[in-house]
């Protein structure tokens, strides 16, 4: 990503940062996920910040702005389910 990491969203699950990053990178910007010591104790769950170049950083805000309430409750629960069995398999 050639320079400084800054975070662009901060979201509750991986199912939901999976979601931006896909977006992000969708419109050509490069973005990862990184979990706090929740997340790393226990596979993936809790919250995560979405990172993104600084460059890009003011770019990013700008396609999620538009994206903020474009997943329902049910879809969210859907796909952290699924990141959850995800990450069973690896495992």
């Amino acid at each position: 990503m050639g320079d400084e990491l800054k975070v662009v969203r901060s979201v509750g699950s991986e199912a939901e940062a999976n979601i931006v990053v896909s977006r992000l990178r969708e419109d050509g910007i490069e973005a990862i996920d990184k979990g706090g010591a929740i997340a790393d104790a226990y596979r993936g769950a809790g919250p995560r910040d979405v990172y993104v170049s600084e460059k890009d950083l003011d770019r990013a805000r700008e396609l999620l702005k538009d994206d903020e309430n474009a997943f329902t409750d049910e879809e969210l629960a859907r796909l952290s389910e699924q990141a959850g069995r995800e990450a069973e398999e690896r495992d």
